[in-house]
């Protein structure tokens, strides 16, 4: 089984789309899939697949305080011991922002009266679905919640579960933006990491952040260039990145009102014919030749 994770430094660069047109391209070639949406705080690859929700869970992870007033003495002990100022005094009666406490228990812990309880914490759904390019495990991480780096290994644990499951050669993950710990979970056990980047200077920096983070975990890397046509200089200077650290460029992508309009429609980009979509499958021709390639990076074939 290959997993292959679509990355980028940044929001907005195209990887959802990018990975969203994998998808139906594994599909038409028959290649049996299970997609994984891992930008657990703002999805939206499911606005591209229509799933249908076969599978809800609650996602549960940490506790909050909360303080039961029927057995709170008002000694504020709470209050002293709260080192996230998350406990409030209120006309003689203390209560518990939910929103700044931590999780620690400590209040839980020593309070004398035994008076605040410890509940656990919903954080947010997932779920297993189904599209019409195959099984799609996602979900929603709830405003303000935290812990999405283990709501991101949840989801790659059912995702390869289901390939399992259903004999499938191939997980294809949307991942989220940037370098964080949601991403670090993201590329755990990846065959191969494409980076969709843009050819502006905020771009190159933040595929050199992608590219040190992969090369920390030896996964090699693999790069689609979009809007390449926008800034020819900075396009130059991001291929002079990938052959200087060793990473395999997939290709590069124009500017073209076709995304929006097939965003409007709801649509991959290559569920219709197009000058673009025939980059897109040239594209993944390379990312499954290269994701099937058993080393890690350092010492993977040039193509």
């Amino acid at each position: 089984m290959h997993e292959i994770v679509v990355l980028s430094g940044k929001g907005g660069t195209g990887k959802t789309t990018v990975c969203a047109a994998f998808a139906a391209l594994a599909h038409a070639r028959g290649q049996k899939a299970v997609l994984c949406d891992l930008d657990v705080d703002v999805p939206d690859m499911h606005i591209l697949l229509n799933p249908q929700v076969q599978q809800c869970e609650a996602f549960i992870s940490g506790n909050t305080a909360r303080i039961n007033p029927d057995l709170c003495t008002a000694c504020g002990r709470c209050a002293e011991l709260c080192r996230f100022d998350a406990v409030h005094l209120a006309d003689g009666v203390y209560s518990i922002d939910e929103l700044g406490c931590e999780g620690c228990g400590v209040c839980h812990k020593l309070c004398p009266v035994q008076a605040v309880e410890f509940p656990e914490r919903h954080c947010g759904q997932w779920y297993v679905s189904e599209t019409r390019f195959g099984p799609f495990v996602h979900a929603q991480l709830d405003p303000g919640q935290e812990n999405s780096g283990r709501l991101v290994a949840l989801l790659k644990r059912q995702a390869r579960e289901k390939a399992t499951a259903i004999g499938a050669e191939l997980v294809l993950c949307d991942g989220s933006p940037g370098v964080g710990c949601p991403v670090i979970s993201s590329l755990s056990g990846a065959s191969l990491a494409v980076a969709v980047v843009e050819p502006t200077p905020s771009g190159r920096h933040d595929f050199g952040r992608v590219a040190e983070l992969c090369a920390h975990f030896r996964i090699p890397v693999a790069v689609l260039i979009n809007k390449a046509d926008l800034n020819v200089e900075e396009t130059a200077r991001i291929h002079s990145m990938i052959e200087e650290g060793g990473h395999h460029l997939l290709g590069e992508l124009p500017f073209s009102p076709l995304v929006t309009q097939a965003m409007v429609r709801r649509q991959t980009l290559t569920e219709e014919k197009s000058a673009l979509a025939e980059l897109l499958a040239a594209a993944w021709e390379r990312v499954c030749a290269l994701a099937a390639q058993p080393v890690r990076r350092g010492a993977i074939n040039n193509l």
